[in-house]
């Protein structure tokens, strides 16, 4: 199982900008030299809390300041921005980190963004799945691209301003080949797109913010996708976040991670819960589909959600999960806002050096046993 690291990020609305940044910032750093395997970066236009507009600038300035860890955006919205754009950006980002690249796309779900562009009442899932289809044409064809989809309003072609001898009118392809993968996050129970995330060899990372119990279904639609492919689904392509706070006691753990009015963790899910309320989408945080609005309390949310305690509690914690969700390649940790930086980076510290392998070495003692 790897290890990998994904953050909204989400910070309280008073913090300097520059000042979270550069925690933001920090996090992926440590998390290179701790060996975790990618760090996925989320996007909004409009979010004081969430502060990072553009994943990808934001990635720009991690190239060289790390050595190994993917750089994955988490996500890049398609919505927002014209096909042609994402798919030259991605590919010189790719060649500017050298293959250390993910893609992680999606519509973009902040409706204030949506409305700062002007495509609130557009459907933007529809954009969403218009644009992929012109970016991967796009690394595909050659000059004069001639992309023309039926019911897709991007229409791509540059004949009439091409000079080709002067190297005008090319667009440029990735570093990796033939594409950097793709990742979606899915953060639906039972979500049916992610059945078409495997016929088209995308990648699903489970949400930090689903309860465990609705983990599986997203292995079987995967999975299923692959199938109608005519392929098998790899374990190791599937990613599943988590919201784990590890200490080396469980009473700090406990405060920190849950119990104390100023932990990042409940002010986490207090926006977390107050957005798909006000978004009427609480149905990801229920048990099950009938569950009545007003069950799904903070409380309920921080019991259902995050995983908090020493490692040897934390390493039983995620053995328990992957029981109930069958074997997945990644584990996800969920960055919060630094509140407590030496107990944040001891977290990361220790679930990179004490947990991870721990449920390693129990899954080959297992798999041993078969």
């Amino acid at each position: 199982m790897r290890l990998g690291y994904f953050t909204m990020p989400v910070h309280p609305m008073g913090r300097d900008w520059s000042q979270t940044l550069r925690e933001d910032r920090e996090a992926i750093i440590l998390a290179d030299k701790l060996g975790f395997h990618d760090a996925f970066v989320g996007e909004h236009l409009t979010d004081v809390c969430e502060n990072i507009t553009n994943s990808m600038l934001f990635h720009a300035t991690l190239i060289h300041s790390t050595q190994n860890i993917k750089l994955a955006t988490g996500t890049t919205n398609l919505s927002q921005m014209h096909p042609v754009l994402i798919a030259v950006q991605s590919a010189m980002f790719d060649h500017l980190a050298q293959g250390r690249f993910i893609l992680g796309i999606s519509a973009g779900a902040l409706t204030s963004d949506a409305e700062a562009i002007g495509i609130l009442d557009e459907d933007r899932n529809k954009i969403f799945a218009e644009a992929i289809d012109v970016i991967l044409a796009i690394w595909e064809r050659e000059p004069p691209y001639e992309i023309d989809f039926a019911d897709n309003r991007f229409k791509v072609e540059i004949k009439r301003a091409a000079a080709y001898h002067l190297g005008v009118g090319i667009m440029p392809k990735p570093f990796q080949k033939p594409r950097p993968e793709i990742v979606g996050t899915v953060v639906a129970p039972f979500s049916p797109g992610v059945v078409l995330m495997g016929k088209r060899d995308f990648h699903p990372l489970s949400a930090n913010f689903l309860l465990p119990q609705h983990l599986k279904s997203h292995w079987t639609n995967y999975a299923k996708g692959k199938a109608e492919a005519g392929e098998k689904a790899k374990v190791e392509d599937w990613r599943v976040a988590r919201t784990i706070f590890v200490a080396d006691d469980d009473k700090v753990a406990k405060r920190y991670g849950r119990d104390d009015e100023n932990s990042p963790y409940r002010f986490y899910f207090s926006q977390m819960r107050a957005k798909m309320k006000r978004g009427n989408r609480l149905y990801v945080f229920k048990s099950h589909k009938e569950q009545p609005d007003d069950e799904i309390t903070e409380d309920w949310v921080m019991d259902n959600c995050v995983t908090f305690g020493s490692v040897n509690k934390v390493v039983d914690e995620i053995l328990k999960l992957r029981e109930q969700t069958g074997d997945f390649g990644e584990l996800v940790y969920a960055g919060m806002d630094w509140v407590d930086e030496k107990l944040a980076r001891r977290s990361m510290q220790l679930m990179a050096e004490e947990v991870i392998p721990r449920v390693n070495a129990a899954i080959a003692k297992q798999s041993a046993a078969e």
